[in-house]
């Protein structure tokens, strides 16, 4: 790399989901493994697919009904999130070997910055070679990298040659490397902005680039210039770390659609009873609480309440939620319900707000987190939770759960479990913070 220029990374892992059950089971090796539910009749979306699996026309988040009639005999497995996290652990710390300036984007994908690790470890593509080598040699996973000035170009260099590609974007040759791409690959171009480019005669990147500027932004606003500058490969967004999450939520859609409010309600205890075990573990307090409901027709809607004060115990947050709940339920069948905190405070800064119960019910929701963290989430619950098959907090990606972007403790230590088919719809480890995706 020329010196002065910004040396990015782009490393994202090969079906990643997939890719670590056939690591741990051999006998899976070269057969199509479809991560994201117990089975092909199951309710819930693929999580991952093996590239055997991609053969036959699966991807993530493909009904696991329709995966199963276009693979019938795939591998269908239930997603075991604890230990993806610990993989996804052991490559960012791989990665933050060669830098500090890590940003992890989701649970097998990150961003790296390491134009001041060029005099110690050697350019881009030295850099890339040795990553990729440690991600095989200790984790026994592989990984496909870009390496560009951008993170625009690196992240579009490392999606072309998967698996366990490597591509490297020279100075000053980014708009030559996009050019003959489908305008499809450009960041902020989705389906309809790839239709209305075509009134352009726009098939590729090239035939943006060439269009002038001020006629894009005419047509599209600030937007269209800036999908011109892209296109030449011109992107300034730095590598950003430590951003912190700005919600914290919990979803679960029902193995079966149901308008027993009683089942609903409970559901609805369970999310909030979750979130409220993270907001404590991050410190924080949310005064905003939001309610998601989907309906059996997949009609979504979303209603948020304020709180007068800003809480981290499960009752409030219960309370705010279950009356949202209550003015959106009129017999409708529910197949999707969830609970979201956000608007954050700090817990030290509203002590002094604190009512006279406060104190106690902390008390009592410590030491339930304390059982928990040595124990396992199912060691101690409510007592309207029991037998309720209402799920327990999933597994979070510690990269970019608040937990791990604060520094609180791991996971509880207590037995593993593996999440169901439901639980897996429609995130599968993130539970409503910026759900990761798991890439094809």
């Amino acid at each position: 790399m020329t010196p002065g220029t910004r040396t990015i990374l782009h490393v994202d892992l090969d079906a990643f989901f997939a890719a670590v059950e056939q690591r741990d089971r051999p006998e899976l090796r070269g057969k199509p493994v479809i991560v994201g539910g117990g089975g092909p009749n199951e309710r819930g979306v693929v999580s991952a697919a093996s590239y055997e699996a991609r053969a036959f026309g699966v991807h993530s988040a493909m009904p696991l009904r329709t995966a199963g009639r276009l693979c019938p005999h795939g591998v269908f497995l239930p997603v075991d999130g604890r230990k993806y996290q610990q993989a996804s652990k052991e490559v960012m710390g791989i990665l933050r070997r060669y830098t500090d300036l890590v940003q992890p984007i989701s649970i097998d994908e990150a961003f790296l910055d390491v134009t001041g690790s060029r005099q110690l470890f050697g350019d881009g593509e030295t850099i890339a070679r040795a990553i990729k080598q440690a991600v095989r040699d200790e984790v026994g996973l592989t990984a496909s990298v870009g390496v560009a000035t951008t993170k625009l170009v690196a992240k579009i260099g490392s999606d072309l040659r998967k698996p366990d590609g490597l591509v490297v974007v020279p100075p000053g040759e980014e708009a030559a490397f996009l050019a003959p791409l489908p305008i499809s690959r450009l960041w902020g171009v989705g389906e309809k902005t790839a239709v209305a480019l075509r009134d352009f005669g726009v098939v590729t990147i090239g035939d943006l680039a060439s269009l002038p500027p001020a006629a894009m932004e005419r047509r599209f606003g600030k937007h269209g210039s800036a999908l011109v500058a892209r296109a030449h490969g011109i992107d300034t967004d730095p590598v950003a770390t430590g951003d912190p999450a700005k919600s914290i939520g919990h979803e679960h859609t029902f193995g079966t659609d149901t308008s027993e409010p009683e089942q609903i309600e409970r559901t609805v205890l369970g999310m909030a009873d979750g979130v409220a075990w993270r907001l404590r573990a991050a410190g924080l307090k949310a005064a905003t609480i939001t309610l998601k409901l989907r309906d059996t027709n997949f009609v979504t809607i979303s209603r948020q309440t304020t709180l007068d004060t800003p809480a981290d115990l499960t009752e409030p947050i219960y309370e705010a939620a279950l009356e949202l709940l209550r003015r959106e339920l009129h017999g409708q069948r529910i197949r999707l319900v969830g609970v979201t905190a956000s608007n954050f405070r700090e817990r030290e800064q509203l002590a002094m707000f604190a009512g006279p119960d406060e104190p106690r019910r902390h008390q009592a929701a410590e030491a339930m987190d304390t059982i928990r963290r040595k124990y396992g989430e199912r060691a101690v619950t409510r007592g309207r939770l029991v037998r309720a098959g209402v799920p327990t907090v999933f597994e979070r990606d510690p990269n970019s759960a608040i937990e791990g972007r604060l520094g609180v403790p791991e996971e509880p230590t207590g037995p593993k479990r593996r999440a169901t088919t439901a639980e897996a719809e429609p995130a599968a480890l993130d539970d409503g913070i910026d759900p990761p995706a798991e890439d094809d």
